[in-house]
């Protein structure tokens, strides 16, 4: 921990910080809105290059969407909604990653009876029939599992489409969504493509 005080305690002293930082105090303009894992292994401003103020960050546990319920709002809800509404990101992109801790947790069918919360959690995912859906193979019981969480990165943006804000903004053509896979142990970012329904390099 000293380590991270001593560098929170000299930021500000560096003119060059100060520049780059000055202009976000008239407001933000994000570029995207950036749904990922918790996972302090994943850091979108590393493999994209953001520069502050450029990302609106979500972060969950697997990097999870929940199901739109209007009659019980809930944080990640008021993200999504404030990204899209009032801060008129243009695109939408959710990030999974290699050796994802809940992903695993729920394809390997692991007792978490220790974490309720984290299991209550995960049961937004393990509610969907389809989330694992042919991830069953060697790999999905491996330590990297990486096809079960690119289908689990695409149920989330099939329930990102049922957010009205979203939906509506898909049909005026305001807004895209991007499916993401970023290898933790090798920096690589595999994007969604639909003409082939696979994770590709960008």
């Amino acid at each position: 921990m000293k380590a991270l005080i001593d560098h929170a305690r000299s930021f500000h002293q560096h003119a060059a910080q100060r520049e780059q930082l000055a202009p976000l105090a008239t407001g933000q303009s994000p570029e995207a809105l950036f749904i990922t894992c918790s996972d302090s292994r994943v850091v979108p401003s590393l493999f994209t290059g953001a520069r502050p103020g450029e990302l609106f960050e979500l972060r969950t546990a697997g990097n999870i969407v929940p199901d739109h319920r209007s009659e019980q709002p809930t944080s990640e809800a008021a993200t999504i909604e404030y990204a899209v509404e009032v801060l008129g990101v243009a695109d939408v992109v959710v990030c999974g990653h290699s050796h994802c801790g809940a992903v695993g947790a729920l394809v390997r069918g692991e007792d978490l009876t220790a974490v309720p919360a984290v299991s209550g959690w995960l049961k937004h995912a393990a509610g969907q029939p389809t989330a694992f859906k042919g991830s069953q193979g060697a790999d999905a019981l491996g330590p990297d599992i990486a096809e079960a969480v690119q289908v689990h990165v695409l149920v989330q943006l099939d329930r990102l489409r049922a957010y009205p804000c979203i939906a509506r903004r898909l049909e005026e053509g305001r807004l895209r969504l991007h499916g993401w896979f970023y290898e933790v142990h090798t920096g690589a970012v595999l994007a969604h493509r639909q003409p082939s329904d696979a994770f590709v390099p960008l």
